[in-house]
Formats: C-alpha cells, sequence, structure tokens
C-alpha cells in the first residue's frame, strides 16, 4: 500500500537540493524520505498517436485526460480521445503551436492540470520547458529539468559519458557555431562527418557528408531542420561510423535513485537516419555485448541521477564495439517493442514513478524483469518509397487494418476521411508484432501488413512487405546502411486500388460527363442485352483445329477444297467500326463470345482485331487491345480469328522500322492471332511485302489484300483496270501469300465487276484461295458477293443483321439465306444467326451516342462516285454534323471527290484515306474550288497529312504523284523516294522496355511494349488514365458513358470470385478547390471521393501544374512550403544546380535543375505552399 504523506513538494529551490542529493548517494531513498502524490489529471503537451497512447494509459489508472491542438488539427483523433481538449497556439504555424510553453501551461493551470506528458518531438526534451512546468507547480512526467538539460545537450551528454567511462564518437566537445568549426573537425578527424542537432533526435537536423563539396550546403540544410523541428538550430559534428547496428537500451528510474534496464532494440533499418522497422530483442547479439551495452546504460542514468523513462542509444560497429551516441530523455516512438517483450507498460510506470512510486513498489526490479519473445515495430507512413520517400499528402479515402493474434496498432490520423497535411511527421500507423523468435514476428507482420488498405496517400507499406521478406533481415543481422546496399527493396509491388479507382472514374462521369468523346448528344439505352443460352462443355472443332494441324498452308489447301461458300464475320471489328465509330468494348464482345465459339465453328475466321481497334481500345475505351485478344482467344478457342495489318504501317498511321513490324507480328501470334490480313493503302508492293514477310515470319496465315477502287466493270475508268490487278495478284502470289483478298473498302464492287475480277483471278490462280470484304454503302452489297461466290471466291465478309448494311459489311442471314439449298450452301443455322442479330440489337443502344443512325438515315449510291471507304463515311457524317455542316454534308461528299482527283485518283483506305478526307474538309472550310486550289497551291497552308503524303511518307501511287501539283505545294521541302521505312534505323527493344518500366514499373510486358513502340503518346496517356482510373472495362457499357444514377445499385466483377456492390449515394456541393465530394456504399461501408468540378475550375485560379513531358518545366516533387528559392529569372544553371528548398513534415528538400539553361520565370516565393506537382519554376535550354 503506498503511503499518502501531507504538504506539497515544495518549490524548484528545494527540487534543486533533492537532485543534488540523489547524485551524491549510491544507496536509493526510501519511499517515507519522499511523498507519494496521485495525479488527477495529465495533460500530453503533444498530438497524434503519441496522445492518444498516454491518453489511454490514463484511462486505465483512472486518470483524466487533456489535449491540446493547434488550428490546423481541429479534425485530429487525439483531441476526440481526451476528456478535455483545449485550443493553443492561435494564429501560429502548425510546428509552432506545439512548441509555444506560454499557452500550454497557461492550458494547464486554468484546467487544473496536475501533470503534463511531453510525448515525443517537440518540447518533449526542452529543458526550459520541464523547468517551466516545475516554475507553473505542474509536474513533468520525465527527468528533472537539470537531467533533461544535461541530456538534451548532446555535448553535455557526451562528457558525461565520457566521465562515466562509456566509449565515445570523436566529435566536438561544444555545439558549433559556425561553418569554419565544422571545417576544422573534417580537417583533423576526416571525412565522412555527420552533423546533429544538439536539441533534438529524430533524424531532424541529421545530415552526412561524404566530402568538402557537400559541406556547406549539408550544414545550412541541418541547421535549418534543426531550427524548424527543435526551435534551436544548434548543431554538434561527430566523426560518422560507416556500417554500424544502432542499438538502444530502455531504461527507467525513479526517485529514489533505482535504475532498471529493459534490455535492447535494434534500430538499424533507417532511412534519412529515420527510423523504419525496430527490433526487440537486437537479433544475434553477442551476450556479453549486452551486458556492457545495459550495464552502460544504467551506470549513465545512476550517474545523472534519471528519473522516468529514457533511452540510452549507441553504435555498435562491425567488431562489436559500442558507442555511445546520445541519451533520449523521453519515451521514444519504438517504447512499443519493449513493453511487447518484458510485459512493461512504460506509459503507466511513467506515471507512477511521477506521482513518488519507487520501481520495487511498482515490482520493476532487474531480476524480474525478462525477454520473453521477439517483437516487431514497423512505422507505416504517408511516403512515397519510390521516390526517395517523399512525403504524400491528401485525405484518406479508404482505410483498412491488419489485425489479429500478435498485432498491435498505435495510430490517430488512420481513418476514412483523415487529412493528412504537410505539416507534421509522415507517421500513419505503428504496426507492431510479437512472436515466440524473430521469424514468427515478422511473418504476423507481413500479414498485417498484407491486409492493410489504405487509398488516396501513398505508404511506405509495399517497401516494408520487402524488408520483411529479405533473407538477411529474417536469417542474419542488419546495418544502418541496410536499406541503401539493397536496392531490391524498392522493386515495389505496385498495389492495385482498384475499387477506389473505379469511384474515381465513376465520380468523374457524374460530375464532369463522359471521358470518351461523344459525337452526338444521344443516351445509352437502359437496357442490357441477353445473351443466348449457350450449351455446356468445350465449344466444337472448328477451321483452327484444322491450322494448328496442318500449318497455314495445309490450312489453305483445306480452305479452297471446302464445298461451299465459307464467310469470315466482321461483327467484332469492322462492323461496329464503321457503324459505331469503333467504340464496342471488350465487356460486350466477351458477353457473346462463348455463344459465337459454340455455333458458329464454321465460320471461316472472325475479325476481331488490328487497324483503327488497336488505337482506339487505348486512346477512347481505356483498354489494352491485347488483353482483347487474350480473353477472345480463351473464349474462343476454335475459330481463326483475323486481323487488319497496315503493311509497313502494321497497326499504325506511320512507318516503323522493320524490326518493329516483325516483332509486333510475333507478338500477335504469340497471343492468338491465326490470319493476318496483310494490305497497304496504296497498293504500294514494298510496304505489302514487308508486312507479308512480317507474318509470315510469325507464323501467321499470310493473306494479301489487293484494296479495290474503280470499276473493272467500265471501259472508261483505265487507271485501276482489271489488268492492273491481276498483275499485282501475280506479285503477291509469287511472294508466297497463302490467301489472296480483294479488299473493297467503299463498297465499289457491283455484281458485274465482281464477276470479272473474281473469275479472272480464279481462272489465274485455280489453287489459292480467294477471299473478298466490301461495304453495304450503296445497298448492293449480298449481290456483289453471291456474284463473287458464283465466280469462284472461297470466303465473304459478312456481318451479323442487325450489325450490317450501310456503310458496314453485307449481312450475315441474307448470303445464308440466298445461298442455302444451293452448291454454296454455308452450313450455317438461321436460327443461330437470329439469337446473335438480337443480341446485337440490343448492344447497339448502349451505343447510342456513336451509332452512326444519329446523324445517317439510309446508305447511299452516290458512293460510287465520291469512292468513300465505308468506317470513313460514317466519321465525316459524324464530323460534318459536329462542326455544324450537318447541312453541307452533300458538299463534303463532292469535295472528297475533287480532292481525290487534286491527288491524282488515289487507292483509299487508311491512312490514304484520311489524306483525301482532310484536303476535303480543307477545302470546304475555306470554300475553295478543285480549280482554286491547284491555282493557289504554291500559297496555301494545306493540312500536314497533305504534305507528308505528297513528300512520300506512306509510299508512292499507282501511276506517280500529280504534278505540278505536287511540286507547287512541296515547293523545298524533301522528298522520299522508295518504301518509307526502309532508311529507318532498327528499334530497340530493350532500351524502350527499360524506359517503360522507369515510367511505369515493372509490371510492363512485351504486349506493353509494342503498344508503346505502335503509339508512343497513346499509350502513354492510357497508363495514365489506368493508373488514376483503374481497370473500367470491367464496367458495363452504360456504366462506363453516362455513369450510375443517384440511388442506383449494381455490381461490378473485378475477376472470377471478386465482385463488388455500388450504391452511388449523393454528389455534393462545390468546395473552395473546385471539387465536389462523391458519395458511395461499397461492399455496404460508406465511402467518398473528391472529384475536381471541370466547369467550375475554368472560373477559378489555381497555382499551374508542371507538364511532365516539358523539360524546362520544374514541378515540386512533393506538397510542401518554400523555404528558399536559389535562382532568379534571368540567371544561368547547370544540371544538377540546387533550385529551391521545399519543407514538408518537418524535413527539407533540395530541388535540383534536371537540365541546364536560363531561369525564364520563377512562379514560387519563400513561403509558398505547394502541391505535388505545382510548377516552381521554368528553363529555357
Amino acid at each position: 500500500m503506498l503511503l499518502h504523506l501531507g504538504g506539497s513538494r515544495g518549490k524548484m529551490g528545494i527540487l534543486l537540493i533533492r537532485r543534488v542529493g540523489l547524485f551524491c548517494r549510491s544507496a536509493h531513498l526510501s519511499p517515507q524520505n519522499l511523498e507519494y502524490r496521485p495525479i488527477k489529471k495529465v495533460m500530453v503537451a503533444n498530438r497524434g498517436e503519441i496522445a492518444i497512447r498516454v491518453f489511454r494509459a490514463c484511462t486505465e489508472l483512472g486518470i483524466r485526460t487533456v489535449a491540446v491542438y493547434s488550428e490546423q488539427d481541429t479534425g485530429q483523433m487525439h483531441r476526440q480521445k481526451a476528456d478535455e481538449a483545449y485550443l493553443i497556439g492561435r494564429g501560429l504555424s502548425p510546428v509552432a503551436a506545439y512548441l509555444h510553453i506560454p499557452d500550454i501551461i497557461k492550458v494547464a493551470k486554468e484546467n487544473n492540470v496536475d501533470a503534463i506528458h511531453p510525448g515525443y518531438g517537440f518540447l518533449s526534451e526542452r529543458a526550459d520547458f520541464a523547468q517551466a512546468c516545475a516554475d507553473a507547480g505542474v509536474r513533468f512526467i520525465g527527468p528533472s529539468p537539470e537531467v533533461v538539460h544535461k541530456m538534451g545537450d548532446k555535448v553535455e551528454a557526451r562528457a558525461l559519458a565520457v566521465k562515466a567511462g562509456v566509449p565515445v564518437v570523436p566529435g566536438t566537445d561544444a555545439p558549433i557555431s559556425s561553418l569554419q568549426e565544422a571545417e576544422e573537425f573534417a580537417k583533423t578527424y576526416g571525412f565522412p562527418i555527420i552533423f546533429k542537432a544538439a536539441y533534438g533526435g529524430g533524424g531532424r537536423g541529421m545530415r552526412v557528408v561524404r566530402d568538402y563539396e557537400e559541406l556547406e550546403e549539408n550544414y545550412q540544410r541541418a541547421y535549418s531542420e534543426a531550427l524548424a523541428a527543435f526551435g534551436n538550430g544548434a548543431l554538434f559534428v561527430e566523426k560518422f561510423i560507416e556500417k554500424p547496428r544502432h542499438i538502444e537500451v530502455q531504461i527507467l528510474g525513479d526517485k529514489y535513485g533505482n535504475v532498471i534496464h529493459l534490455y535492447e532494440r535494434d534500430c538499424s533499418i533507417q532511412r534519412r537516419h529515420q527510423k523504419v522497422v525496430e527490433i526487440a530483442p537486437a537479433a544475434q547479439l553477442d551476450p556479453h555485448l549486452r551486458d556492457r551495452l545495459t550495464s552502460d546504460s544504467v551506470n549513465l542514468a545512476k550517474q545523472v541521477g534519471y528519473e522516468n523513462a529514457g533511452t540510452v542509444e549507441f553504435l555498435v560497429d562491425k567488431h562489436g564495439k559500442h558507442y555511445f551516441i546520445e541519451v533520449n530523455s523521453r519515451l521514444q516512438v519504438e517504447h512499443t517493442v519493449t513493453e511487447e517483450i518484458t510485459d512493461v507498460d512504460l506509459v503507466h510506470a511513467q506515471l507512477r514513478v511521477c506521482e513518488g512510486r519507487s520501481l520495487p513498489e511498482l515490482g520493476l526490479e532487474q531480476d524480474k524483469i525478462q525477454i520473453n519473445g521477439c517483437a516487431i515495430q514497423c512505422r507505416v507512413t504517408t511516403e512515397d518509397p519510390s521516390r526517395g520517400f517523399q512525403p504524400d499528402t491528401g485525405r484518406i479515402e479508404v482505410f483498412r487494418s491488419g489485425e489479429g493474434m500478435g498485432i498491435r496498432l498505435d495510430s490517430a490520423s488512420a481513418f476514412q476521411g483523415a487529412i493528412i497535411s504537410p505539416h507534421y511527421d509522415s507517421l500513419l500507423v505503428k504496426v507492431i508484432a510479437s512472436g515466440k523468435d524473430h521469424p514468427t514476428a515478422a511473418t504476423k507482420m507481413h500479414r498485417a501488413l498484407t491486409e492493410f488498405r489504405v487509398r488516396g496517400v501513398k505508404t511506405n507499406i509495399p517497401f516494408l512487405q520487402n524488408v520483411l521478406s529479405n533473407s538477411q533481415f529474417l536469417y542474419a543481422t542488419v546495418d544502418t546502411q541496410f536499406i541503401d546496399e539493397n536496392q531490391k527493396l524498392f522493386n515495389l509491388k505496385p498495389t492495385q486500388n482498384r475499387a477506389q479507382k473505379l469511384l474515381h472514374y465513376l465520380g468523374h462521369i457524374m460530375v464532369n460527363g463522359p471521358m470518351t468523346p461523344i459525337p452526338v448528344k444521344a443516351k445509352s439505352s437502359s437496357v442490357d442485352p441477353v445473351v443466348p443460352s449457350v450449351s455446356l462443355g468445350e465449344p466444337p472443332m472448328g477451321f483452327r483445329e484444322v491450322l494448328l494441324k496442318e500449318g497455314p498452308e495445309g490450312f489453305a489447301r483445306a480452305i479452297r477444297q471446302h464445298q461451299g461458300l465459307l464467310l469470315m464475320d466482321t461483327t467484332f471489328r469492322d462492323a461496329h467500326q464503321s457503324l459505331l465509330a469503333t467504340r464496342v468494348r471488350t465487356h460486350d464482345l466477351k458477353k457473346i463470345a462463348p455463344f459465337v465459339s459454340h455455333n458458329f465453328n464454321n465460320l471461316f475466321s472472325l475479325e476481331n482485331w488490328g487497324g483503327a481497334t488497336f488505337d482506339v481500345a487505348m486512346r477512347f475505351l481505356w483498354e489494352c487491345p491485347w488483353k482483347r485478344l487474350q480473353e477472345l482467344r480463351a473464349l474462343i478457342p476454335n475459330v481463326p480469328f483475323q486481323m487488319l495489318l497496315r503493311g509497313a504501317n502494321a497497326v499504325g498511321y506511320t512507318n516503323y522500322p522493320d524490326n518493329a513490324v516483325f516483332k509486333f507480328c510475333e507478338v500477335a501470334k504469340e497471343n492468338g492471332m491465326d490470319i493476318f490480313r496483310v494490305f497497304d493503302s496504296l497498293n504500294y508492293i514494298p510496304n505489302m511485302l514487308l508486312g507479308m514477310e512480317a507474318a509470315g515470319a510469325a507464323g501467321g496465315v499470310v493473306e494479301a489484300a489487293i484494296s479495290y477502287t474503280g470499276d473493272v466493270s467500265d471501259p472508261m475508268r483505265q487507271k485501276y483496270s482489271l489488268e492492273y490487278y491481276l498483275k499485282l495478284a501475280n506479285e503477291l502470289v509469287k511472294a508466297g501469300t497463302h490467301i489472296l483478298a480483294i479488299k473493297d473498302m467503299a463498297g465499289l464492287l457491283k455484281p458485274e465487276a465482281s464477276r470479272l475480277l473474281i473469275g479472272a483471278l480464279r481462272d489465274r490462280f485455280p489453287d489459292i484461295p480467294i477471299h473478298v470484304h466490301t461495304h453495304d454503302t450503296a445497298g448492293a452489297g449480298v449481290a456483289a458477293m453471291l456474284a463473287c461466290a458464283q465466280a469462284g471466291a472461297d470466303i465473304v465478309d459478312v456481318a451479323v443483321d442487325s450489325m450490317a448494311g450501310m456503310t458496314s459489311q453485307p449481312s450475315m442471314g441474307a448470303i445464308i439465306a440466298c445461298t442455302k439449298g444451293t452448291k454454296l450452301d454455308t452450313g450455317v443455322s438461321m436460327d443461330r444467326v437470329f439469337d446473335y442479330s438480337e443480341y446485337w440489337e440490343v448492344a447497339r443502344g448502349l451505343y447510342a451516342p456513336f451509332d452512326c443512325t444519329a446523324t445517317m438515315k439510309s446508305g447511299n449510291a452516290d458512293v460510287y462516285e465520291n469512292e468513300i471507304p465505308g468506317g470513313q463515311y460514317t466519321n465525316l457524317h459524324f464530323q460534318a454534323h459536329s462542326m455544324g455542316l450537318g447541312n453541307k454534308f452533300k458538299e463534303v461528299k463532292k469535295a472528297y471527290t475533287e480532292a481525290n482527283k487534286l491527288l491524282g485518283d488515289l487507292i483509299k483506305v487508311t491512312p490514304s484515306s484520311k489524306i483525301v478526307g482532310d484536303l476535303a474538309q480543307f477545302m470546304v472550310q475555306n470554300s475553295l474550288s478543285r480549280a482554286e486550289v491547284e491555282e493557289r497551291a504554291d500559297e496555301l497552308s494545306f493540312p500536314l497529312s497533305v504534305v507528308e503524303f505528297l513528300q512520300g511518307h506512306i509510299g508512292i501511287p499507282h501511276g506517280g504523284f500529280p504534278e505540278p501539283f505536287r511540286s507547287k505545294v512541296l515547293k523545298s521541302l524533301p522528298r522520299f523516294e522508295g518504301r518509307p521505312g526502309a532508311s529507318l534505323p532498327p528499334m530497340d527493344f530493350e532500351a524502350l522496355e527499360s524506359d517503360l518500366r522507369m515510367a511505369h514499373g515493372d509490371e510492363i510486358t512485351p504486349e506493353d511494349v509494342m503498344s508503346a513502340a505502335m503509339y508512343p503518346k497513346v499509350f502513354q496517356e492510357f497508363k495514365e488514365f489506368t493508373s488514376n482510373f483503374g481497370p473500367v472495362d470491367c464496367l458495363n457499357t452504360r456504366l462506363f458513358l453516362d455513369g450510375p444514377k443517384i440511388a442506383e445499385e449494381f455490381q461490378v466483377e473485378l475477376e472470377r470470385g471478386k465482385t463488388l456492390h455500388i450504391k452511388a449515394l449523393a454528389l455534393g456541393d462545390l468546395n473552395k478547390s473546385g471539387q465536389r465530394e462523391v458519395f458511395f456504399e461499397l461492399n455496404g461501408q460508406l465511402r467518398s471521393v473528391l472529384v475536381k468540378d471541370t466547369a467550375a475550375m475554368k472560373e477559378m485560379h489555381f497555382h499551374p501544374k508542371a507538364l511532365k513531358d516539358v523539360r524546362g518545366q520544374v514541378g515540386a516533387p512533393m506538397p510542401g512550403k518554400v523555404v528558399e528559392v536559389k535562382v532568379k529569372p534571368g540567371q544561368k544553371v547547370e544540371k544538377g544546380q540546387p533550385l529551391c528548398v521545399l519543407s514538408a513534415m518537418k524535413m527539407e528538400t533540395v530541388v535540383n535543375s534536371p537540365i541546364s539553361g536560363i531561369i525564364s520565370k520563377v512562379h514560387v516565393n519563400a513561403n509558398s505552399s505547394l502541391e505535388g506537382d505545382d510548377l516552381i519554376l521554368e528553363i529555357t535550354e
């Protein structure tokens, strides 16, 4: 039972006498010599998790609690956990508020506080604060002011250590006051040296200097950090010990001279001298070394009369020698691991000792303190390890912790909706794992961290997981260079964060409307298509079985020997390219794919990839085209796939190095592509031969396609005569094509022309399969395809009925019905066609904003005059309406005809058709006739596509370039002869992959490399989009385009077995940052996202952002405040030269120049507050 003696503790003078008495006594006092005074109310002069940790201990002991908070901390959890909470530091900066001693003492006195716990950081090691408490008659839960002063002054602490016989690192005897003193120390002891803050710890004000050139900058930074963190910039200098272990000993003393240790902690895993992971006890520590460390710690504490909790820190070199660093006269962040292995509640002990209890009374005697198992603490921080542990700030959108047996969590700001401020430390939550030994504790910790879900700010959790999996960490010892020497720790597994990213996407649509461009104002249908029933089991065998067994040559023979007409279904590509602006999503293709596999196994092939679908998938649908190919291949294993390959242009609109085309075909074949329809927009044989060679080398079926234009049945049109096509076919067959195709892009083949052309080809090449493609723009497509079949074509292209006609392909049902019972019978069931068509009829309604019928109600036979390809016909119609030229579309078509003649009557297919279209729109917009264009060709500013065509960028057209038009347009511009890509150097895929990994992480695939090779800018934008908004391809099409309605409930399947249940709840009002909060219910839990209102933000002023693709724009690497701007406009800077200094979370970062050049504009000044990527300055090279 404790003794309760009367009287007060007395004034400071009496206290000093008692302290002096303690210093000279070897035996401790008995409890009767001092008064036991119970504490009834405790204030914590701190914030965050340490404040809550102390509050919890007080509550357990029946002590009332008081919190203080700054103006910036009104929403922090620590003020809510206390019984009372009071504002301090009104009008002061966030850190200064917690350093304002008068306010803190005032609150304590006004509210009858008995004792103040300082926590760690801030004022915890300030002797003047401990003295102020004593002067006010408020107990300081910690050592006496004298001891705080001696231990807080690292130089004086060092002298005491020497006096106590504790080994120390060579260093200055007193704080240095100038850079010159640091230079003299370095000359005496050599580099490396280390600056340390004389009045604080935690890595603040600590800088290692390895050579003279670094000395001045690091001195300034260390001084500035120390001043900001502790209110005093004093520094001292030590010789820097290379690769030591950082071992600290927990001590505990009472008012009677008793001091015990609670063993050691290993804090070697650090970055920027701040501890990241702490372990108790230290792994594989020599028992004799442990005895020396603990004995030295206790002796030093007894020499100074140490009272309450503290930590003695040491460096242990590779020879096992230990050196005293400092004493932290406070509770440490990592005190938790000591509590776990000793079963001693250190905060309870602090409070009881402050009340006057002795350690023996509390049962805390050295022989009773035992190590029980192992404990590990990980500091989960809001820092980005991939960017040098730069602090991240913002709002926590999702927080889910890891818990369970052996896990303890100490936190304060870790909850959904918490705002992570740049003003304070980045610590989010301390996770402590306990187990019977080190590997067991590490396993528990890894499991707990894996359970965490933190969204809205970046964290170091992936880095911590790598540490916990490291074999050196698990089975050997680590030193303070562990992080620097294990760069694999930074191979971070990216977090998926799919659910929250999808909520961001949906919220963006709800606030700002569709993210893909919408040609016309039409809403998607609210009705989803019903998938026809599919029988269980594997689909029946199809022609792909023949291809896989017999190879391309055997496959071609089987096709030629087949009885009846074969069909290629274009519904999965060219049909929706022609009718729906290529916007059909993988989501809707996958749903119907199993039905096609089971019921249309006798199709020659399914056209589902290549051409415009490749870039549109990334550009407008935010999908990976390769993933589409992979998923469809898995769902349709039995029907051959066909793609459109633009010869030497692959799937692009420009020239590529030859090895890029070969590599593309190789990767496409590996991902499931079977047949490569190779064409060139000008029928330019050198370009086609390259594509054919690439497809053949990849092991694909080569289908060389001759692009058709003109009319072989019209004797008046001789440029593209029957002989022209036969000659082309000769060259392609000679080059080894497996199948010969006629690609009628505009639907110009009339029945008579079909009989003439196909009949002549069949006579010339009796053993080669012939494949014909057309469009039904004029309405004669079915008749033309039947004529082709009767003339000897083996395969014709069709689209399912509801996706056929107009600018698409002829009707599948019509061809099947017309050939039924004849020698051309397709063998395809009409009933299955009806079911297939019904699905697409409803699905088409989902794409109403892109449907050509919104502006075009029928096909038109004028295509025989203007020769506009089907897909382009639709696009031009949309463009004319969007530009307000809907009533002038007739003029656009007429201009297209005239533009074609100006350019020499071209084969018109992408990209040549785009060139003609660009010139036509140029003529309409500028009210130019063909004659005026020819006359003024040398003065007009033509579209770039027209100029590049005339230069020879896409090859040489049949009959050559039009003169004198070409010469007048080009004037002195260079001209290219021969195959455009032949002179390009090979593409360096290894370098490209390396660049992509640097930009996007290690998850880059060979398919990603090819996407970037084909479309660098589009792929970059696609990766940025998916990084922000996640896998939007798993949303249904209406949600993808229009977003959900308020109160709508829906499900999203992320992958098999993982389904999100989402309900849209509400849209918030506009806030001062131009954002609206959008509320959802996700899997039964409230979620919200902040979305910038793009319309509102146009009327609001915001700091400009640095553009990542502009080399001279320097952005803030992290949110923070500008401490110093080191340059001014007009100044010349070199690459790597310091530009400015930022401070965030009490850490300073120097922003260096990425290039050499001249400062053109500075956008910040000292004290500017910045968000990440805010523009700091601009440099002109």
